[in-house]
């Protein structure tokens, strides 16, 4: 399961402001293989995680591209699964690979929600010239998708907005963070919303879950009612942050943290441009139970991008 939180103004009145600021967590389990956030696609212009799971390759949750896509994707809490439905995950790459646009994508994909197990997709088109675009649809939902106005929005794992109380609760934090975004540094207000993703405080009495997950989210609501889940084999494994300012340029960090035993490995990535406009960082949880005082450096990557061409550079 996943959670996700972000405010968008595609035309910000302060230069200091963000377009966008988007906080999610991929919730998954541990033994689930998956490719660290990396550049791949035509001319590595896609940043993404990448699903390994067999059968499931190459589907992603969250992913941004050089040419202004961004997708994100929460599967919908049900009892029962369709093992033979079409992975979601495909939802997102497809999205970053072509050239459609956002909403004329989502109407494609309404018209086959039926042949996958229940999602909520977010499809953007980032354009400083169109003004950016940012929609919406779930397959347990209405049957068209929605072109979102401008605002703050939070997503889990049922339909956008639907009041959970992890969901109300996690928004709140996020709110009061954004609302200091101006005054902050960039690091400390990537470390504030980090603060927001790992909340493991249970909102509980939650009937609306219960209701929606049944029998199946009984054994482990005490963890799940929170913003961030944390379960033996099973929670969140990802934390992504997403600051979008003027440009369409990026730069990102991704840690990959394997704990227990005393060891971990720590793998940063960053993407730089002359002014970096987009932050992306992603912290990878890969065991239970997490704990950061155990990390430690392992490999640093910094990388330049412009909107036509990607260029690696590696440090150590």
């Amino acid at each position: 399961m996943c959670i996700i939180f972000f405010k968008f103004d595609p035309r910000p009145v302060s230069k200091n402001a963000y377009r966008l600021i988007l906080a999610a967590n991929r919730d998954e389990f541990y033994s689930r293989p998956s490719k660290l956030a990396d550049f791949w696609g035509n001319n590595n212009e896609i940043l993404s995680g990448l699903d390994m799971e067999e059968g499931k390759e190459g589907g992603t949750w969250l992913g941004i591209s050089t040419r202004g896509k961004l997708a994100a994707l929460t599967n919908y809490l049900q009892p029962q699964l369709d093992w033979q439905a079409r992975g979601r995950g495909e939802l997102v790459t497809h999205f970053l690979t072509t050239d459609v646009d956002s909403l004329s994508y989502l109407k494609k994909v309404s018209m086959e929600g039926h042949l996958y197990n229940g999602f909520n997709l977010i499809a953007a088109d980032l354009s400083t010239a169109k003004g950016d675009v940012i929609c919406y649809y779930g397959n347990r939902g209405e049957p068209d998708p929605i072109v979102l106005t401008p605002g703050t929005y939070g997503l889990s794992n049922a339909l956008l907005e639907t009041p959970w109380r992890k969901l109300c609760f996690g928004k709140q934090l996020f709110l009061e963070a954004v609302e200091r975004s101006q005054a902050l540094p960039k690091d400390v207000l990537i470390a504030n919303l980090l603060d927001v993703l790992n909340n493991e405080e249970a909102q509980l009495p939650d009937p609306a879950i219960e209701d929606q997950g049944g029998e199946y989210v009984q054994p482990v609501l005490s963890k799940y009612a929170a913003v961030c889940v944390r379960c033996p084999g099973y929670g969140t494994r990802t934390n992504t942050i997403i600051l979008l300012r003027v440009c369409l340029y990026a730069s990102g960090e991704q840690q990959s943290l394997t704990p227990g035993l005393g060891l971990a490995q720590v793998h940063h990535e960053h993407v730089d441009t002359p002014e970096p406009i987009l932050h992306m960082y992603t912290g990878t949880h890969t065991a239970h139970p997490y704990t950061p005082a155990r990390a430690q450096a392992h490999t640093r990557k910094a990388y330049t991008w412009t909107p036509t061409q990607a260029h690696a550079h590696v440090h150590a």
